[in-house]
């Protein structure tokens, strides 16, 4: 057995950069399957619940060349800057930097621009700020919209800053939101949030949860999956 299979360690080089190796079970999973985070921070494994840890970063370490490949793919991170641009609902907004103008972002939807002044340092701070309100601002009535037509009690709404996953709902009527949505068109958003609540009625990927999505969501469910899945990864190039 080649050496370093037998002396693998939960991280693996790509390039010039080391990447940790999180390995997960899932006893639904019939086989391995591995991915990059959506960031490119961390290669992931899922394994079913009898596959060995050792055989599955040996794996990792075997595709390293794909991995490495699929990193180069990703969206480089570009903070804001002044006359940069950010990602809003689809659409680039121009930053239009003034130290002397209001420390509080300002939208202006006909020029296409967000304007902001303050300290330089703390501007990607403020915009990452300020797009999470807007996030909040547009998915409260996305919910109370979906929760209507599904039937079902308007649930809590938290915004999430999770890597890996676009939305979340649990018991407790509680249904997360990934922030970052609100830099994707207003379909891509509104279908996260819809998926959520057809899983407070049906808590799987059943044909009735399929129906119920199908039935509340007012757009083609498939063409907002296709976007999250060219384009997701984008979404993180600002704020990581």
């Amino acid at each position: 057995m080649i050496d370093w299979l037998r002396r693998a360690e939960p991280e693996i080089a790509l390039g010039d950069r080391v990447l940790p190796i999180e390995v997960r079970r899932n006893k639904r999973a019939r086989r391995l399957t591995m991915r990059l985070a959506r960031d490119g921070s961390a290669v992931r494994l899922t394994l079913p619940p009898w596959a060995p840890t050792g055989d599955a970063i040996a794996f990792a370490h075997a595709k390293a060349a794909w991995l490495a490949d699929q990193l180069d793919k990703l969206p480089r991170a570009c903070p804001p800057r002044p006359g940069g641009w950010l990602g809003y609902r689809g659409a680039d907004l121009h930053v239009v930097w003034d130290k002397a103008a209001p420390r509080r972002p300002v939208l202006d939807e006909a020029a296409g621009a967000i304007r902001i002044g303050g300290p330089l340092d703390a501007m990607p701070g403020r915009l990452g700020r300020w797009l999470e309100q807007q996030a909040l601002a547009l998915s409260a009535p996305d919910l109370a919209d979906y929760a209507e037509r599904a039937g079902v009690p308007l649930p809590e709404l938290r915004l999430s800053r999770a890597k890996s996953r676009w939305g979340s709902c649990s018991g407790k009527q509680v249904v997360r939101i990934n922030w970052r949505l609100v830099q994707a068109p207003d379909h891509v958003r509104r279908s996260v949030i819809a998926h959520e609540v057809a899983h407070l009625v049906h808590f799987d990927h059943s044909p009735a949860f399929h129906a119920l999505l199908a039935r509340i969501f007012e757009h083609d469910i498939a063409q907002s999956d296709r976007w999250l899945k060219e384009h997701g990864r984008s979404l993180y190039a600002a704020f990581g």
